[in-house]
């Protein structure tokens, strides 16, 4: 059975946070504790090969990350790129016996695929040590399969925020808006003023499951929200047609949306975000607390040209939603093990912090290694309370609904923006797809 999406516990609305973190915290027992980074060991000659999502900026600030790992302990890593359907990159690989020592999967849901047809070896205690001095209980949860443990959340993502061009914004003399109405008459001025007010990533189907996902959590509520991430309830409930409505509240407008629906549907991420900062074309991008990377690359400040206001309200729960990437083993290689317990460490964390576009679910890493005020903020929701915050629901869903390109929810949703005013037969199409994947 599938994990429920519930994250109590977990975080706060970025309008509620901020100062630092510590950067010991108690253990279960009340202890502070923070497990080393492993210790230096000779991997000389020893070649590892991990495999990851990320292309463009995530992958060169990653690299890094690669490279401390490599001079600390004499091993050579390659990196290879999955591209967006890891799933489609991995299976030839692992079907014809030569997976990568270790895979980055961006959807925690595919550690129990991956686990229940034995193709994850068991982290040894090496990293499980680093997971438990450096996690939560629930971090961990969502590494492991029928009590094994498999993988380490390696990468957050707070996926509640709206990234927005403040020049665009002063020229148009509107102010960050707080609910959903408020945001589309913002966005009607700034259209007026003669600037597209959103760019949208549309041939990145991911990033309209998150829009949908935040638009749900508010509207919904958490308790609906948990049930249709398990199926519970069908998408052709009403609950479902008035999130889809709402979307159709930027898709139904040709002036919303830059280049407009086809346009959108052939921009992938990052390039809507290089529409906003480098080439001006547009005020808004709707996406995760990683677009700081691609901003960083165009030029702009965060926190002065690139800002971002938390997700606006559509209904009373005010949303948070966040994601994640898991690291597991595809082969039980002393390589692998020892790349993994470094990036389960405080140290391999604090090394990727201090690039643009990360966030850390290790709560040993402090914010003050962040390189802005901003991701030090959206970092301490991580390790904060709260208990309408949900993680990603298309990533707790089967693949084949949740998490492939070209299919299932993606392909669904990209129909919509295509056609907003067919809400009832983006639920049934939802529906169908639904249907298939949880047989």
């Amino acid at each position: 059975m599938r994990k429920t999406a519930t994250l109590l516990g977990l975080a706060l609305a970025v309008a509620a946070c901020g100062g630092n973190a510590p950067t010991t915290t108690p253990n279960e027992t009340g202890a502070a504790s923070s497990a080393p980074a492993p210790a230096a060991k000779s991997l000389q000659g020893e070649k590892i090969e991990i495999a990851a999502k990320w292309t463009g900026d995530e992958q060169k600030n990653f690299e890094q990350v690669l490279k401390a790992f490599e001079e600390k302990t004499g091993a050579e890593v390659t990196y290879a790129s999955t591209g967006e359907d890891t799933g489609a990159y991995l299976g030839p690989r692992i079907s014809g016996g030569s997976p990568p020592d270790v895979a980055v999967l961006p959807q925690p849901g595919l550690v129990q695929q991956y686990a229940d047809a034995k193709q994850l070896k068991a982290l040894t205690k090496d990293v499980t040590d680093q997971i438990d001095a450096n996690y939560t209980p629930y971090w961990k949860e969502l590494g492991s399969a029928s009590g094994q443990v498999y993988g380490v959340l390696v990468k957050a993502a707070h996926k509640s925020t709206v990234w927005y061009r403040n020049g665009a914004f002063e020229d148009a003399g509107v102010q960050p808006p707080t609910t959903w109405d408020e945001m589309i008459k913002a966005a009607q001025t700034i259209a007026d003023s003669g600037t597209a007010p959103f760019s949208l990533c549309g041939a990145s189907g991911w990033t309209l499951t998150d829009l949908f996902e935040n638009v749900y959590l508010s509207s919904a509520g958490p308790e609906n929200y948990d049930k249709l991430a398990k199926h519970e309830i069908p998408w052709t409930d009403a609950s479902v047609g008035t999130a889809l409505t709402k979307m159709a509240d930027i898709f139904g407008k040709k002036e919303f949306v830059l280049d407009g629906a086809s346009g959108a549907l052939q921009t992938d991420f990052p390039t809507c975000v290089t529409k906003v900062y480098d080439q001006k074309k547009a005020a808004m991008v709707i996406e995760a607390d990683f677009v700081a990377a691609s901003v960083a690359q165009s030029g702009a400040k965060v926190g002065e040209e690139a800002k971002v206001f938390p997700f606006p309200k559509v209904g009373d729960t005010a949303p948070v939603v966040l994601g994640g990437d898991v690291a597991v083993a595809l082969k039980d290689s002393k390589g692998a093990m020892a790349l993994l317990a470094y990036l389960a460490s405080k140290e391999g964390g604090e090394v990727w912090a201090k690039l643009p576009g990360y966030l850390s679910p290790n709560r040993n890493v402090s914010p003050d290694n962040y390189p802005d005020d901003l991701t030090k903020q959206l970092a301490q929701t991580i390790i904060t309370a709260g208990e309408s915050v949900r993680y990603d629901m298309s990533d707790l869903a089967p693949s084949a609904f949740g998490g492939t390109d070209g299919k299932g929810e993606w392909k669904v949703l990209q129909d919509f923006l295509r056609t907003p005013s067919d809400v009832k037969g983006a639920q049934k199409a939802l529906e169908a797809e639904a249907a298939k994947a949880w047989k």
